[in-house]
């Protein structure tokens, strides 16, 4: 059985820094793409980085050069900077392999002062 879980959550002052991981456990031939999305109650799921297996990275907007993903075969970082109240949410890790996309439980950021 395929599973994804998320680490590295937390709380974070205003400006501080948060990196986040995701490792994926079970037997997979191979991954493809993987990346972050986020969310608050009351609303959607809002995707905040992907990155495809041959390393095109696509950013949200709303990013802004704050954060950067990386990616291993089985891993995938996000490295969240200059954070701000509004990046409160509860960040889900997703990797999409040959047996489909799978996705994390979730880990809470809460950004405050």
């Amino acid at each position: 059985q395929v599973q994804v879980e998320e680490f590295g959550g937390g709380m974070a002052q205003p400006g501080g820094s948060l990196r986040l991981s995701c490792t994926l456990s079970g037997e997979v031939f191979r991954v493809y793409d993987m990346g972050w999305y986020r969310q608050v109650p009351g609303k959607e799921r809002e995707l905040v980085a992907t990155c495809t297996r041959d390393g095109q990275i696509h950013y949200a907007d709303f990013v802004e050069g704050r954060f950067i993903i990386s990616r291993g075969n089985i891993q995938v970082f996000l490295q969240m900077d200059r954070l701000q109240p509004e990046d409160t949410a509860v960040y889900f890790c997703y990797m999409t392999a040959n047996t489909g996309r799978s996705w994390g439980r979730g880990i809470q950021v809460t950004v405050s002062s």
